[in-house]
Order: C-alpha cells, then sequence, then structure tokens
C-alpha cells in the first residue's frame, strides 16, 4: 500500500500538478470566476438574507392622545423593530395605506386609553398587521406583544393595568406561508428560465455558425432579432400560464385582483429574462461563457428581490439596488394584487418600472445583436 501511494504520489505526479497549477494561474477568467463570484455573494447574500426584521413601517391612529398613549407609542418605536411611518386621525385611513402597502403594522389606540389605565382596569389596543407575508406578521405581532408586555410590567410593586391586543391579520388571516413564497418564486422563475433559455438558444446558433448563414438571407436584423424572440415569448408565457394554475390549485393562492393585470406584469417579465439572456449571449463565445456569466447576474437578481426574504429586512444601502431589479417589482404586483386585491392605481410604479426595465434590456440586446450581425 505504501508503494503505491509513493509511486502515486511520486516526483511525476508532482510535476503534473505543478503545471496544471500554472495552467490555471494563466487562466484569468477562471480564476475570476473562482475569486471575485464567491466573494461578491457571500457578502451580498450575508447582509441581504436576514431572518430578522427591522424598520417595519408603522402607522398609528391615537385617539387618546394623552402622556398614557405615547408612551405605548415610544415602547414600541425605541428599538429597531419598527420606524413610525405615519400619524392618522382615523382607522379609515390607515387601513388604505396597509392596503396600498405604504405600512406593514397598524396601531389604533381607544380614546379612554388613559382613564383606563389610571382606574387600573384593562385596556384594548387594536393591531392591524398586513400578513400578505405570513413570517413577517407573525414576528411584527411578537414584537408589539413584547413592547406591550415591558408597557405592562410591575414597577416599584405596583401591578400596572394590562394592555390586550386585539390583533387582525389582514389579507391571510390563516397565515399561510406558501402564498408569500409562491408569489415571490413565480418572478424568479420566469426571468431565470427566460435568461437562461434565450441565452442557451443564442449561443447554440454561434457554436453551430448558422449565424453565418442568416447573414446570407434577405431578412434584416430587426426581423432576425423579433423572430427569434416571439417563439421564446410564446413558449415562456405557456409556462406562466402552468405556473399560475398549480399555484391557484396546489397551494390555493387567491385571485383578488384582475388576472389581466398580473398576466401583463408577467409579459413584461418574460420580454426581461429574454432581454437578459440575449444580452448575456452577446457577451459570450460558448456555452461555459455563457454559464459562468449567468452566475454573476442571475443568484443575485433571485436574492436581491424581496421574493424570499422582506426587502425592509435588508441593508439600507441594499436595498436601493432592488428598484433595478424586474423581480422585486413583479413580486410586489403579484402580491398586491393577487393577495391584497389592488389594482392599476396601486401598482401602477411597479408596473412601469417593470415597462422600463423591460424596453432597457430588450433594446440594449438588440443593438449588440445587430452589431454582431453587422
Amino acid at each position: 500500500m505504501r508503494d503505491a501511494l509513493r509511486r502515486l504520489f511520486g516526483g511525476r505526479f508532482w510535476a503534473l500538478a505543478l503545471k496544471e497549477l500554472r495552467q490555471i494561474r494563466r487562466d484569468r477568467r477562471l480564476t475570476i470566476s473562482l475569486i471575485v463570484p464567491p466573494t461578491l455573494q457571500i457578502l451580498l447574500f450575508g447582509f441581504a438574507l436576514d431572518s430578522d426584521v427591522r424598520n417595519l413601517r408603522l402607522g398609528v391612529v391615537d385617539d387618546s392622545r394623552t402622556a398614557e398613549s405615547r408612551e405605548l407609542i415610544s415602547v414600541l418605536t425605541q428599538n429597531r423593530s419598527f420606524r413610525l411611518a405615519a400619524m392618522y386621525t382615523t382607522a379609515d385611513l390607515l387601513g388604505k395605506d396597509l392596503a396600498t402597502g405604504r405600512l406593514d403594522v397598524g396601531v389604533v389606540v381607544p380614546y379612554d386609553f388613559a382613564r383606563l389605565r389610571a382606574r387600573g382596569r384593562p385596556n384594548t389596543v387594536q393591531v392591524l398587521l398586513n400578513a400578505a407575508n405570513a413570517n413577517t406578521a407573525q414576528i411584527a405581532q411578537g414584537y408589539v406583544e413584547g413592547g406591550v408586555a415591558f408597557l405592562s410590567r410591575d414597577v416599584a410593586g405596583i401591578r400596572a393595568a394590562p394592555v390586550e391586543l386585539r390583533t387582525a391579520l389582514l389579507y391571510n388571516p390563516g397565515l399561510v406561508n406558501a402564498w408569500f413564497i409562491v408569489t415571490g418564486v413565480f418572478g424568479t422563475l420566469i426571468i431565470l428560465n427566460g435568461s437562461l433559455v434565450s441565452a442557451a438558444t443564442m449561443i447554440r446558433e454561434k457554436e453551430r455558425g448558422t449565424v453565418e448563414q442568416l447573414l446570407m438571407t434577405p431578412a434584416s436584423a430587426l426581423e432576425m432579432i423579433t423572430a427569434k424572440m416571439v417563439p421564446l415569448f410564446v413558449l415562456l408565457m405557456t409556462m406562466v400560464l402552468l405556473v399560475i394554475a398549480v399555484a391557484r390549485v396546489v397551494f390555493g393562492v387567491p385571485f383578488r385582483g384582475t388576472p389581466g393585470l398580473v398576466l401583463f406584469a408577467c409579459a413584461c417579465c418574460v420580454l426581461s429574462g429574454i432581454g437578459l439572456g440575449t444580452l448575456i449571449s452577446t457577451f459570450a463565445r460558448s456555452a461555459s461563457q455563457t454559464q459562468l456569466i449567468s452566475f454573476f447576474i442571475n443568484p443575485p437578481l433571485a436574492m436581491l428581490s424581496g421574493g424570499l426574504t422582506p426587502i425592509e429586512a435588508m441593508p439600507r444601502w441594499v436595498q436601493p439596488l432592488t428598484l433595478l431589479n424586474p423581480i422585486a417589482h413583479f413580486s410586489t404586483i403579484a402580491r398586491s394584487v393577487l393577495i391584497k386585491g389592488a389594482g392599476l392605481d396601486v401598482v401602477y410604479p411597479n408596473v412601469l418600472a417593470l415597462i422600463a426595465l423591460a424596453s432597457v434590456f430588450v433594446g440594449i440586446s438588440a443593438w449588440r445583436f445587430r452589431r454582431q450581425l453587422a
């Protein structure tokens, strides 16, 4: 056994291994792929994929307007769990902002809050939670209960009047976590499948040399690009319909809004994915290079989209990056329309952002592809 190991790891082995190391060192692309992507991704994911929920947007209706009610609000906002977004005069205004996604949590303090506490009688405070994300709603409920428990603690042996919470879970009263996951993964599947399929299709043309054959035909560059994208668009939209059917039948995702609005957002997502994949193929010369470039782009797009973890849980410097991510805008549209029943008047900023991103990706990729054909 020792002789076999000595023959295997003898002088020739080390000479061959040293030769391989030298070849790897000369291949700059391989060296960069071993160092840069893992370093950047572990930094981004380490900051972004945080299970702690911070800076939840809190709205308050203070009908009491007393020192006691202000103490309650102070207890809830003195840590990083909640951020006081606005004060409201009525519960109806508070509910509208919860419906449009401007708030995550709402608290309604009754008018007799201070009087009941002075008499040592129990108080009831209403808490409204946006439960579209079931996990975040449960964490927020725990934060509120912790703050109220701190307020009701015994001080100097004197028992404080208890404060009871009346919690309402909006849009997802059963706290079905699959609704949040499915609507988030939906956009990720569209973008990643669109980019992978379109990049593979375009790079196959390069490897087989059929691009040069297309140049001999009377078709213009614009006609060739459109002819390549349209079949992919139809194929991916068929996949979209299948995914929607599975989400509805298997996971019971509600369809409270307009399905046409979601389908339009899906179409913009499909175009973004096709444009992104075509753009990647214009920088690559082989399938292996396409996979390497996609490794730089697709994982950050998926993880930094808010599809799986709330954007509010990400650091402040990471959150602006989601504005350039089509998956983030699609997730907002899908959750607002399907789960909350919102209309175009609520999600139009995300729809416009999706249209702009799809136009940019398709436009740049078509321009790059035409330059290669010229």
